[in-house]
């Protein structure tokens, strides 16, 4: 697939993904199926959908790749400079590693000091965009993942696991085989020692079980994950991966499939959207969900419009100007939407159990 459409599938990917799973998240997969009989739609907002930190964080790493060209020390400022407004702005549900991170950043802590020793799903929630922008550049591909990571997760696995997600939508992207990316995968988190070499291990478990035709839900299970997939990093990446080498080129079954898994379903549902948006590309992804996501200021417009000059920044190796957002408009947007996901949250102490 061409570079811009696959950047416009990747980020309108993980926006759907992140929106479709938001209200099932932290939900059995059986009090799931009862709260939510269907996912042919949004649940958060009378049909409408509204998107979480996932799509946020992956849009400010195209925000950042944009004003930076690929340049590793303008992208590392940019992007730490995003988060310290991103946390300013008090966004709702952000990570406890996030948070100490980000914290660290406001205090203009020594690079070396930065981040927290957690192997949270963070960084893999944001890192499609690179494997994508960059994969032609695979040593830039590498050191940009490892910049975004660190800045709030410094675990070895962390880093693996945002590393994976960016080159599955590499993979995706070409359309490589999947022993493709397996080798490509090995061969970079080799370096990372008994990290990469668990994380291997796992992908590869998953491609065997997907090959064998094994449901999704039953290869979470074998991941000892009884009640969902939760946010550690060797949890979510090898979920996601199974199902999207189960459903590599058909969006709504590949999210639903990943929702119907329970857990971290908005990060999970995020991080396989634009792993398969990738692939498939904006005409790839239903149109009725497109149009039913109500996300302001950041629109779908305007998410696809940053993809393309982030995708052509990156291409071009030059930095473009920045894709700015309304403060006033974003802070209206973040105090309403806390107040939904708390009547969210609330409603959920109600049946059914």
């Amino acid at each position: 697939m061409e570079r811009t459409d696959a950047a416009i599938g990747c980020i309108l990917g993980t926006a759907v993904g992140d929106a479709l799973g938001l209200a099932c998240e932290g939900l059995s997969r059986d009090r799931q199926k009862r709260w939510f009989p269907s996912l042919g739609g949004y649940h958060l907002l009378f049909g409408k959908g509204l998107c979480s930190d996932d799509t946020e964080h992956t849009c400010m790493i195209a925000q950042s790749i944009l004003v930076s060209g690929g340049n590793e020390e303008s992208f590392t400022c940019d992007f730490a400079r995003r988060l310290r407004w991103w946390l300013a702005g008090l966004p709702a549900g952000i990570g406890l590693a996030t948070l100490r991170s980000i914290l660290k950043l406001w205090l203009f802590v020594p690079a070396g000091w930065r981040g927290v020793h957690s192997a949270g799903n963070g960084p893999a929630m944001r890192s499609a965009l690179f494997g994508v922008c960059f994969a032609d550049d695979e040593a830039r591909l590498t050191r940009l993942n490892r910049i975004a990571t660190r800045l709030t997760h410094t675990d070895p696995k962390a880093e693996c696991g945002a590393l994976a997600i960016a080159l599955a939508a590499r993979c995706s992207m070409r359309g490589q085989a999947f022993e493709a990316y397996l080798a490509d995968l090995a061969r970079l988190t080799a370096p990372h020692g008994a990290a990469g070499i668990e994380l291997v291990d796992l992908a590869r478990r998953a491609h065997s079980s997907a090959t064998a035709g094994e449901p999704t839900e039953v290869f979470v299970q074998s991941l000892n994950c009884a009640k969902g997939v939760s946010g550690y990093m060797y949890h979510s990446v090898p979920a996601v991966l199974h199902a999207w080498f189960s459903h590599p080129r058909d969006y709504a079954q590949a999210v639903t499939v990943m929702i119907r898994c329970g857990g971290d379903t908005d990060t999970t549902a995020a991080m396989l959207g634009a792993i398969v948006g990738a692939g498939v590309g904006r005409r790839g992804i239903p149109q009725k969900w497109l149009d039913d996501l109500v996300e302001w200021p950041r629109t779908v417009a305007w998410m696809e419009d940053l993809a393309a000059k982030a995708a052509r920044a990156a291409q071009r190796g030059e930095p473009g100007a920045a894709h700015a957002l309304p403060i006033a408009g974003l802070a209206l947007r973040n105090m309403g939407f806390f107040v939904l996901v708390l009547a969210h949250g609330l409603r959920r102490l109600l049946p059914p159990y």
